[in-house]
């Protein structure tokens, strides 16, 4: 009996049923049982923008009234008079003019209030937070941005909202947005485009959790973007992303948690470039389903990729030894400057390079790989897995026959390195040969030289030369590392200087 409403939950576990009730369907739920009937007194219907901007920046009209000139307040025993209230909400109220960033997340806005109501009391708001509110359509968000003349950032995440499905209405509200965040709000990939149309100027658009599943080509909208977020959307197809490849400013892609499970460029060959995301510089491709290297191959093919984050994807676990793995990333991946987060420092690319072209020197052999350049043919499927391997050979040599004997048993015996220790700056200082297990940091070959070498307390720094390549000197900066991870070989030569 009585009046009820049918709501359902964000979270489906609250619920009870599908919004039906002995035998009847009074509305429906997208989950079985994420439906409940609650009475019209339970439910908040939410207040106007300005009244949550009041509430959590100034004095709102009800408050005004309370605190009016001269009003009392008991506190005990005690009267308390409060003198020129007015005034100090009066300075409120100029204070939320001055406003430039206002959030009102989770403040319950359900609309946009009286018109121009906004603009006379918050003329030079140019960041809003609008997530987590009770906004159920893309016109309620017009309404508002309509009123803020230079809105540049804009969060309207967590509102479950209608989006337009047709382009009859193009709003001007949003000439000025460069950052747009739909996160969690159930639109789909062909309502963004729709709306898009409304923003000529967006560099950056957030829409992970939206069950997107399927992406069409932007033609004629998100011309000027340079931040897409598409995290936590199950793409699952990584042929999808050549739809988007052709956003021409894009340099910020992040697709974390998609369900990707292979990445492929089949406009470029093996060592050319692509011509799909042609500005595109930070890639984020963690928690996936890639398991085949051959994806990272093609990340090689990119023009201006320089970061990327892949972690948490099967092909890593191929590869026990996480340094190994690390080293194969950067070999694969000519211009690569941060992978992870962390910053990839030349030495580290020119270890990993050169390691790259030992461990796979056999293969490249026994492929049809060879010394002379004439006879040097190596098969489509060495090149298929090994793209980069060609360009590594031009920028060292080709590995030497030395170099690609079958891996030893590791005994300490096969670990030492028989290494020249010089001293450029001191010629009085003899070279001296030392057998050191490639396994010791740097900071341990810094204790033993100064004992070896009887210097004073005093900052050392160490270099090598390699015996391949004259001229070179490699900087050992790092106390922490290995020596095997600068790749120092036997006949090497360390140069110590104080």
């Amino acid at each position: 009996s009585g009046i009820w409403l049918g709501v359902e939950w964000d979270d489906p576990q609250r619920g009870k049923h599908d919004g039906s009730y002995e035998g009847t369907q009074y509305f429906k739920c997208r989950h079985p049982k994420g439906g409940s009937f609650i009475r019209p007194n339970k439910a908040n219907f939410g207040v106007d923008f300005l009244t949550a901007v009041k509430d959590r920046y100034g004095l709102n009209d009800k408050q005004d009234a309370q605190y009016g000139t001269g009003s009392t307040v008991v506190f005990g025993t005690k009267t308390v008079e409060f003198v020129g209230m007015d005034s100090v909400a009066e300075q409120q109220r100029q204070q939320l003019n001055k406003l430039v960033d206002i959030s009102v997340r989770e403040c319950a806005v359900s609309h946009a209030g009286q018109e121009e109501e906004i603009s006379r009391t918050c003329a030079n708001m140019r960041h809003i937070n609008l997530s987590k509110n009770l906004i159920s359509s893309w016109e309620t968000v017009i309404a508002i941005a309509s009123q803020v003349q230079n809105l540049e950032t804009l969060n309207v995440s967590e509102n479950k909202m209608r989006f337009p499905s047709t382009s009859t209405f193009i709003s001007s509200a949003f000439s000025k947005l460069k950052i747009l965040a739909l996160n969690q709000t159930g639109i789909t990939w062909t309502e963004v485009l729709l709306c898009a149309q409304g923003w000529p100027v967006l560099e950056e658009l957030y829409l992970s959790s939206n069950n997107i599943t399927v992406l069409e080509r932007p033609d004629t909208v998100l011309q000027t973007l340079k931040l897409l977020d598409l995290s936590d959307n199950q793409l699952l197809d990584g042929n999808q992303l050549h739809l988007i490849a052709q956003l021409p400013r894009l340099e910020q892609l992040i697709l974390r948690n998609t369900g990707i499970s292979s990445i492929h460029f089949p406009d470029a060959g093996f060592g050319c470039k692509t011509k799909m995301f042609p500005s595109l510089k930070r890639l984020a491709i963690n928690d996936n389903k890639i398991s085949q290297w051959s994806s990272i191959n093609e990340l090689d093919k990119l023009p201006s990729l320089r970061a990327l984050q892949c972690n948490n994807n099967p092909f890593m676990d191929t590869e026990k030894n996480p340094e190994t793995l690390i080293q194969l990333i950067i070999a694969k991946i000519s211009q690569l400057e941060v992978l992870n987060n962390c910053e990839i420092l030349p030495a580290e690319r020119r270890g990993a390079e050169l390691d790259y072209r030992k461990i796979f020197g056999k293969d490249w052999l026994e492929a049809g790989g060879h010394w002379n350049p004439e006879k040097n043919k190596p098969s489509e499927e060495f090149l298929a897995a090994h793209p980069r391997y060609p360009a590594l050979c031009l920028k060292y040599g080709a590995p030497e026959e030395g170099e690609l004997k079958g891996q030893q048993p590791l005994t300490l015996k096969n670990q030492l390195l028989t290494l020249t220790i010089k001293c450029p700056e001191k010629p009085e200082q003899k070279p001296v040969e030392k057998k050191l297990p490639e396994s010791m940091t740097i900071q341990k070959v810094k204790g033993l030289l100064y004992r070896l070498l009887k210097i004073p307390g005093s900052e050392l720094k160490l270099s090598y030369e390699s015996s391949k390549l004259e001229g070179k000197e490699v900087e050992l900066d790092n106390d922490l590392k290995p020596l095997q991870f600068y790749s120092i070989e036997s006949g090497d030569c360390v140069l110590v200087r104080w």
